[in-house]
């Protein structure tokens, strides 16, 4: 389960953001995970608590995991498409030429501080 890294890796981060911001308690934090990061958002949430309550500056500190679809681009007809529905194929055009635009993120958005 790689999310434990993740959420130590996360939680180090904010640590160091506190500290550099002479801030002694995080209430919250907010992450954007794409559909495709790999990254299974029930499991980061259930290690991101008991992780959290290692550190002083962040126990009970909640996570917000905000959603982000994961979009693949066609480069032969330029039409988008949801990934996970139709894969490296392009539904309207058959295409392989295409790229995901969006959906793997893993990117920390916001710190909230008491």
């Amino acid at each position: 389960m790689h999310e434990l890294g993740i959420a130590f890796h996360l939680i180090d981060t904010v640590i160091d953001v506190a500290h550099e911001n002479k801030v002694s308690h995080v209430k919250s934090v907010t992450i954007s995970l794409g559909e495709v990061s790999g990254v299974i958002p029930s499991y980061l949430n259930s290690v991101w608590e008991w992780a959290c309550k290692k550190h002083e500056e962040t126990q009970g500190t909640l996570l917000h995991i905000k959603n982000v679809e994961a979009i693949t681009y066609c480069e032969d007809c330029k039409k988008k498409y949801p990934t996970i529905q139709y894969g490296k194929i392009c539904p309207h055009c058959g295409s392989e030429h295409t790229y995901l635009v969006q959906g793997n993120e893993f990117t920390l958005n916001e710190i909230e501080v008491d």
